[in-house]
């Protein structure tokens, strides 16, 4: 089974907390001090927000996998698209352990496709941490973005992915 994965940046996490627990009619699955995850059944989502992004809105969109066999078909129906692909393999976000690989549709919208291997304790495992990063969404520089171009994942991820 595949999940759709949204991710949210909000100001403020407690009342965003109480928001989406009254419209889901369900109390998040995973709470830290700037995250929030809700695995909803139906309609089959991955909800999730965090306060470390620049700005309040979406960060970036995504599929979640149940096994890696669901992932590798996503990846295999992305490269026969021709879409800019930056494989990341197994990597560590939003205190989970998970194999992933990011594509971006022509708004420039970043789409996360992962399998989660497991949960970790910390937002991430890495030597040199964001603290203003979104979850593991790339970001390009200005300079890469070309108008009416979408900004390629392999672009955004060379120039400051946080994952």
């Amino acid at each position: 089974m595949k999940r759709f994965h949204v991710h949210l940046h909000v100001n403020d996490l407690s009342r965003s907390i109480g928001f989406y627990s009254q419209l889901f009619a369900a109390e998040p699955a995973r709470v830290e001090s700037d995250y929030a995850k809700w695995m909803l059944q139906d309609p089959p989502v991955n909800f999730a927000i965090s306060t470390r992004g620049a700005q309040p809105g979406i960060d970036h969109l995504g599929i979640q996998t149940d096994d890696a066999a669901e992932l590798a078909a996503l990846k295999t129906r992305a490269e026969a698209a021709d879409l800019a692909l930056f494989d990341e393999g197994e990597t560590t976000c939003c205190y989970a352990r998970s194999d992933k690989h990011w594509v971006t549709d022509p708004q420039c919208v970043a789409w996360e496709h992962f399998h989660t291997l497991g949960n970790i304790p910390v937002f991430r495992e890495a030597a040199v941490a964001e603290p203003a990063s979104a979850c593991c969404s790339p970001t390009a520089p200005a300079a890469a973005r070309a108008p009416g171009k979408p900004v390629p994942v392999a672009v955004k991820a060379a120039s400051g992915s946080c994952c």
